[in-house]
């Protein structure tokens, strides 16, 4: 599976509850370091449980303008959450299934 088969994605927590849909996925850069780069690993997924959309870079917290626009999508991207990589129980085509006891944690912004 690639990343983009992943996005738009259903995705239910464990008792088959709706919990929206995966918008972006988040990576950790902390391999060790070769010619280029650092590895870096899938860290976990980001679930917006009103929009299939994405942030378009405005969940950076220094992201203001245009206001109207940013305004708008922290609107629609409102309750979005991370889920973990180790809290994902199953992926199927569309469908990504939580595992029982999985937290929600704040989306961090990218680069910070």
């Amino acid at each position: 599976m690639i990343l983009s088969d992943l996005m738009r994605n259903t995705v239910l927590g464990p008792d088959g509850e709706k919990l929206g849909q995966v918008i972006d996925a988040r990576f950790v850069v902390d391999g060790a370091p070769s010619v280029l780069l650092a590895e870096a690993r899938l860290a976990g997924l980001v679930v917006s449980p009103h929009s299939g959309s994405s942030f378009l870079g405005y969940e950076r917290h220094d992201t203001r303008s245009p206001w109207p626009i940013a305004e708008f999508l922290r609107w629609r991207h409102r309750g979005s959450f991370l889920v973990e990589w180790d809290d994902i129980a199953r992926l199927d085509p569309s469908t990504v299934h939580l595992r029982e006891g999985f937290r929600r944690a704040r989306p961090p912004s990218r680069g910070g």
